[in-house]
C-alpha cells in the first residue's frame, strides 16, 4: 500500500512538473499567435483605406458592443483550456479546504461537541492550504496574463480599471500581496489550531511529549488576551490548549471571512473584472460549506468502515452534520437568489452582462440544473430526519452535490472561453485528478501520523455519548 502511494505521488508531481514546462511555455505560443494576429491586422488596415471607411465603421461599431468584455480575447490553445481546467478543479478543491477551516472555527467559537469526533479531519483538510495548496496554485499565479485579461488592459484607458478599489487589486503587486496573503494567513492559522489540538492529546501524558511552546505571534496575542484570561498560563495543560484554540479561532474567524473573499475575488471574480458584485464572497463561502459538509459525511462513513472512528461516531453526527449540510442548502439559495434579484432590478450593464453571457446556449440549461439541482432537490430530500443518517442513500446526496459544486464552479469560470454553451474538455479531468490525488496523499499522510481523534478533548466523552462523573464530588441528579 506504501509502495502504490508512494508512485502515485511521484507520478503527481510528475505531471504538475509537465503542467509547469506547458505554461513556460504558452507566453511564446501567444506571442506568436499575437504577431501572426498583428500581421493580419496590418494587412486587413490597407484594405480598409481603399473601402472608403465602411469596413472602419463596423469593426468600430463591433468593438463599442464589446465594451464589457475587456480587450481581445486571444485564440483558444490547449495551455489556455488546461489552465481554465486547473483553475475549475483548484477553486473546488479550495473550498473544501476552506469549509473544513469553517468548521474548525466554528466548533471553538461555540463549543460544539457534536464536532469534536470529526474536528481532526477537519484539521487536516483545511492544513492542505498550506503547503500542497500554494505549490498546485503556480500554474495559475506564475503565468496570470494567461488566464487574467486585466493583465493585458490598459488601466489608463480601461474605466474599470480607474475605480479606486479596483486599483488595490488589479495590479500585478496587488494580485501577488493578496495571493500570498491568502495563503500565509489561512495556512497559519489551520496549522496552529492543529498544533494545539495534538498538544492536547499530550497534555495528560507521562511520556513527556507535550511542548505547548508559543510562537511569536501568539506571545503577542496572548499578551492582550492576559487582560481577558489572567489565569491562561496557570490553569493545567489541558485546558490551556483549549483556550489557545478558542483565542485563535476569536479573531480567526474574521481573517477567515477576510481572505476567503480575497480568494474568491482575485482568482474567479477577476476573470471578468469589469463586474461588480458584493455578494461573491458569500457566494463562494455558502458553496463552500455546502460541498465540505458532503466530503465530511463521506469521510466518515470511509473512516468508519476502517475503525479509525468507530466507536467515536454517532448516528446523531450523521444527523448534525447533514443538518448543517441542509442550512446551508437553504443559505445558498438565498444568496444566489438575492444577488441575482438585485442585479436584475436595477439592470446595471456593469452588473447584468455577467448573467447575459451565462444564458447564452447550453449555458442557460447549466444554470437551471444549478437551480434545481443545488437546491430543490437536496432541500426536498434533506427535509426528512431518517434521509440524513440513511447510510445507503446519503452518499448519492454527497456525490450528488460534488457534482453540483463541480457544475458551480464551472458555470463560474468556463463562459469565458467556451462562451457558445457548456463544454468538456479532457483537461477538466486531468486537472481533477492531479490535483484531488495530490490532496488525497498528503491528508491520508497526515491521518496516518496523527491520532484520528481528539483523544483528550474535554467535550470528547459527550459526543461519545458516554457519561463521566464530575471529579470531586457526587453526580447531579
Amino acid at each position: 500500500m506504501l509502495i502504490i502511494q508512494s508512485n502515485f505521488k511521484r507520478a503527481a508531481m510528475l505531471l504538475i512538473a509537465m503542467l509547469l514546462l506547458l505554461g513556460l511555455g504558452s507566453p511564446e505560443l501567444e506571442a506568436a499567435a499575437h504577431a501572426k494576429k498583428g500581421g493580419e491586422h496590418g494587412k486587413a488596415s490597407e484594405h480598409h483605406k481603399t473601402d472608403e471607411g465602411g469596413h472602419e465603421k463596423k469593426e468600430s461599431a463591433h468593438h463599442g458592443d464589446s465594451g464589457h468584455h475587456g480587450p481581445v480575447k486571444s485564440e483558444l490553445t490547449f495551455v489556455k483550456k488546461l489552465r481554465y481546467s486547473w483553475l475549475v478543479a483548484y477553486m473546488f478543491f479550495l473550498s473544501i479546504c476552506l469549509g473544513c477551516l469553517f468548521i474548525v472555527l466554528l466548533h471553538h467559537l461555540f463549543d460544539a461537541q457534536w464536532i469534536v469526533p470529526i474536528r481532526r479531519v477537519c484539521e487536516h483538510i483545511a492544513c492542505l492550504i498550506w503547503f500542497p495548496m500554494p505549490l498546485l496554485a503556480l500554474p495559475f499565479l506564475l503565468w496570470p496574463s494567461g488566464i487574467y485579461d486585466w493583465m493585458l488592459a490598459d488601466p489608463t484607458t480601461d474605466h474599470a480599471l480607474k475605480a479606486v478599489v479596483k486599483k488595490w487589486v488589479f495590479n500585478p503587486m496587488g494580485f501577488y500581496g493578496f495571493s500570498a496573503a491568502v495563503f500565509l494567513v489561512l495556512g497559519y492559522l489551520a496549522r496552529r489550531l492543529r498544533y494545539w489540538s495534538l498538544q492536547q492529546d499530550f497534555a495528560e501524558a507521562e511520556d513527556g511529549e507535550y511542548e505547548g511552546k508559543l510562537d511569536r505571534i501568539e506571545k503577542v496575542i496572548t499578551f492582550f488576551a492576559r487582560f481577558l484570561l489572567g489565569h491562561l498560563f496557570e490553569s493545567r495543560p489541558s485546558v490551556r490548549c483549549s483556550r489557545m484554540m478558542n483565542i485563535h479561532a476569536s479573531y480567526g474567524i474574521i481573517m477567515f471571512v477576510a481572505m476567503l473573499t480575497t480568494a474568491c475575488f482575485a482568482w474567479v471574480k477577476a476573470l471578468q473584472y469589469q463586474w461588480f458584485s458584493t455578494m461573491y464572497g458569500v457566494y463562494y463561502f455558502a458553496g463552500s460549506v455546502w460541498v465540505t459538509c458532503a466530503t465530511v459525511y463521506m469521510l466518515m462513513l470511509l473512516h468508519q468502515s476502517q475503525g479509525i472512528l468507530q466507536y467515536v461516531i454517532r448516528r446523531e453526527t450523521y444527523h448534525d452534520i447533514a443538518k448543517l449540510m441542509f442550512a446551508f442548502t437553504v443559505f445558498y439559495a438565498y444568496i444566489h437568489f438575492s444577488q441575482y434579484f438585485l442585479i436584475w432590478n436595477a439592470a446595471i450593464p456593469e452588473e447584468t452582462f455577467w448573467y447575459v453571457q451565462r444564458e447564452k446556449g447550453s449555458w442557460w440549461w447549466i444554470g437551471q440544473t444549478i437551480i434545481f439541482g443545488h437546491f430543490f432537490l437536496p432541500f426536498l430530500l434533506l427535509l426528512r430526519s431518517d434521509v440524513k443518517v440513511n447510510k445507503s442513500f446519503m452518499p448519492l446526496i454527497c456525490i450528488w452535490a460534488w457534482l453540483m459544486h463541480y457544475l458551480d464552479m464551472h458555470f463560474n469560470i468556463m463562459p469565458l472561453i467556451y462562451p457558445d454553451g457548456f463544454t468538456i474538455y479532457w483537461t477538466d479531468f486531468l486537472a481533477m485528478g492531479v490535483i484531488g490525488g495530490m490532496l488525497w496523499s498528503f491528508y491520508v499522510k497526515n491521518l496516518g501520523r496523527h491520532p484520528a481523534y481528539p483523544q483528550r478533548d474535554p467535550r470528547i466523552a459527550e459526543a461519545m455519548g458516554v457519561y463521566v462523573e464530575p471529579e470531586g464530588g457526587e453526580p447531579a441528579h
